[in-house]
Order: C-alpha cells, then sequence, then structure tokens
C-alpha cells in the first residue's frame, strides 16, 4: 500500500512540474493581411526574386514561428527558403544570427491558394523589441496578385534571385514600404506573458508616422509596457467596421485577424471613423450600427475568455470627413463607449488629443492633417494605453 502510494505522489509531482513548465505560443508581432492590387506589388513579380522585411516585435523569446499567409493570393505561393537575422541599419543584417527557417523539415514549402502556414519552431535569440529581418526567396510560380499589408510603415528590399545571409542587399532592384506574405511571429515560453491584440484603421496602422521609425502608437505601447506584452497591431488603412472602406471590413476579418492569434488576452477596439466619414445622410442609423457591431466582436472575445476595451474615436474637424452629422455620430458613438457596462476597460482617445478650445479638432500639435495622428500624438495614445490596460 505504502508502495503504491509513493508511486502514485510521484506521478502527481511529475505532472505538476511538467505542467510549471508547459510552453505555449503567444503572439509578439502581427498584421492584418490583405489582396493586394497592382499598384502595392513589385514592378515585377515576385517570381526568383529575393524580399527582405522588417518588423519591431514586442516581447522575446528562445523559440520561435513564422507565419506565411496567402489567404489572398491568387494562385499558389512558390517559396524556395526563408532565413531571419536581427536587422542592422536598413537592409542591413547581423550575418551570424541568421538562421533557415523550416517546414515539415524542408526549406522550400508551397503555400496554397487561399491558404496560410506556420513555419518549424526554431531556437533564436529574440530580444524584446528588437527589429528582426525576414528574407523570402521565391520560386517560379507566385500570384499575380499577393497577400500583403499595404502599410507597413518600413522599407522592404527586393533584389533578383535566390539570395543567402553573406548575399549583398545595398544595391537592391526595388525598395517598397509593403510586407509581402508575413503574418505573425509567435514565441514559445515557460513566463506567460499577456498579449493584446489592437484591431483598428489608418490611425492604428500607423498614417502619419516617420517610415523605419517604428512610432506608431502600438509602438509606444510595447516600449511603455517594456516588451513584457505582446503588442498585435492588426490596423488597416481605410479600414471600416461594418462595410465600405479598404480591405475586408473589421467584423468579416475579426476571427482570423484577432480570434486567430496566438493566446490573446486582451483586445482594444478603436474603429469606426471610416464608417461614420463614409455616411451618406445616414449618420444616426451608421452609428446604431457601430455599437451593434462592436456588442458583436465583444461578446465573440468574451467567449474566449479576451477582455475587451473600447478606444473613443478621435476628433476630425478640419479633414473632409467633418459635417455636423458626422460629428454627432462621432459623439453618440462615443457617449455609448464611455457608458458601456460590459466591457472590461475604456481607452479615451477623444479626451486625450481632442483641442480643448474647439474639441471637435485634434490639437495642432497632435496631427498634419485634422484625422491621422503624428508621432507626438501616436506618443501620448501609447502611454495613456498603457496606463489603461496594466
Amino acid at each position: 500500500m505504502r508502495r503504491k502510494f509513493l508511486v502514485a505522489a510521484l506521478m502527481s509531482l511529475t505532472m505538476s512540474v511538467t505542467s510549471a513548465y508547459a510552453q505555449d505560443w503567444q503572439g509578439t508581432w502581427a498584421t492584418a493581411v490583405e489582396w493586394t492590387g497592382k499598384g502595392d506589388m513589385p514592378r515585377e513579380s515576385l517570381s526568383n526574386r529575393s524580399v527582405r522585411q522588417i518588423i519591431h516585435v514586442s516581447t522575446g523569446g528562445d523559440i520561435i514561428r513564422l507565419q506565411l499567409s496567402n489567404v489572398f493570393g491568387s494562385s499558389d505561393t512558390e517559396i524556395k527558403s526563408v532565413y531571419i537575422a536581427n536587422a542592422g541599419q536598413a537592409q542591413q543584417i547581423d550575418i551570424k544570427s541568421a538562421k533557415y527557417l523550416t517546414f515539415n523539415g524542408k526549406k522550400n514549402v508551397v503555400i496554397p491558394k487561399g491558404g496560410s502556414l506556420y513555419s518549424d519552431e526554431i531556437s533564436f535569440n529574440l530580444k524584446p523589441l528588437q527589429l528582426l529581418s525576414i528574407t523570402i526567396n521565391y520560386g517560379d510560380k507566385t500570384p499575380e496578385n499577393a497577400t500583403s499589408h499595404r502599410g507597413s510603415r518600413t522599407t522592404s528590399y527586393i533584389i533578383a534571385g535566390e539570395s543567402k545571409p553573406k548575399t549583398n542587399f545595398d544595391t537592391p532592384q526595388e525598395k517598397v514600404d509593403h510586407w509581402y506574405n508575413i503574418a505573425a511571429i509567435d514565441v514559445k515560453t515557460t513566463q506567460k506573458f499577456p498579449v493584446i491584440a489592437c484591431l483598428g484603421n489608418s490611425i492604428t496602422d500607423g498614417r502619419g508616422t516617420t517610415t523605419n521609425k517604428q512610432n506608431r502608437w502600438t509602438d509606444f505601447l510595447a516600449e511603455s509596457l517594456g516588451g513584457k506584452v505582446g503588442v498585435l497591431n492588426l490596423g488597416i488603412g481605410g479600414n471600416a467596421v461594418i462595410k465600405g472602406g479598404l480591405s475586408e471590413p473589421a467584423l468579416k476579418r475579426f476571427d482570423r485577424d484577432i480570434l486567430g492569434q496566438a493566446a490573446v488576452s486582451s483586445l482594444i477596439i478603436f474603429e469606426g471613423v471610416n464608417d461614420i466619414g463614409g455616411a451618406k445622410k445616414n449618420s444616426e442609423e451608421c452609428a446604431d450600427g457601430l455599437i451593434a457591431a462592436y456588442l458583436e466582436m465583444m461578446t465573440k472575445a468574451h467567449n474566449k475568455g479576451i477582455k475587451v476595451y473600447f478606444g473613443t474615436i478621435t476628433p476630425f474637424k478640419g479633414n473632409d470627413y467633418y459635417t455636423i452629422f458626422h460629428e454627432a455620430a462621432r459623439q453618440y458613438v462615443n457617449e455609448w463607449i464611455r457608458n458601456c457596462k460590459e466591457c472590461d476597460g475604456i481607452i479615451d482617445f477623444d479626451a486625450l488629443v481632442r483641442d480643448p478650445n474647439d474639441p471637435a479638432k485634434i490639437k495642432a500639435e497632435y496631427s498634419d492633417d485634422w484625422l491621422h495622428l503624428n508621432p507626438k500624438g501616436y506618443e501620448a495614445m501609447g502611454k495613456l494605453t498603457a496606463e489603461k490596460i496594466k
């Protein structure tokens, strides 16, 4: 009897230790993928070219994986190889840190039309808040319309042929400010950290920031949290919540772009200005529709155990979006947000950035076009969010 007790006790201890050190995938970087029109494709196709892309991660880890997406590709995407490295200045990389990714043990992979896939896990010393270079060597067959993210706010460098870590990228054939096929970076770690997904439009995507400076409000948020919280930017320029706008509306892309991310614990919904700005003589209907959409997305997130925070819609007087009816709709939606009892918190971006002498307008020092923020405004937004979300 005593022997059976000891065996049971040891098994229980082993299971608890294994559980304590169990590793789960958690998101450190992500972007919202889009269909790519001709104007956002390289001058030549991606076929038999090498594309080096730079991203800014939030948290670090020792084991990582990359998600590639061909959800909107018009045909299969053939990839010869992918390697990652610590990014240096511009197109430069730390060659010693470079590692090739594999897919089911192979360097090459074909992403099927309409599909996405993950690389095999790889050991890599990914540091919090670092810049990571991802270089994709494309094969013969690539889509006429790729899957991309238009508003990368970072430069991608393209050369002919298949590159290797030591290949010289100093004179690229082409430079574009878009990402192609990359969708997410996840880390596997025993130290579980919060992961915040940010759903938004061009203000979240970073319109008004400085290319290659990583000064979106989500970047400031990640830095304010010390690289100890995963921050995923799922903003799309010109995006709407319900219909219209650019790319799939938030309601349609919600399951993939938010619920499909690894280990999201909190969601910030900060979107609606493009719905309001595009409303034609139906501002009241638009406002009611936005609230219904917010409730639908919040319910989906809560059902997954995700906390939901709403950001109030920022002012736009001085921009073409402004009419007294659109302003009334904005105020109506913001009032609902401020009084929402079902959500887990409010981030009052409106109160933060509005001009006290003209509350329908953004402070002059925070905006250059009276709709989007500039880096100073984004810094204020990121720091406020860090205070509210802790």
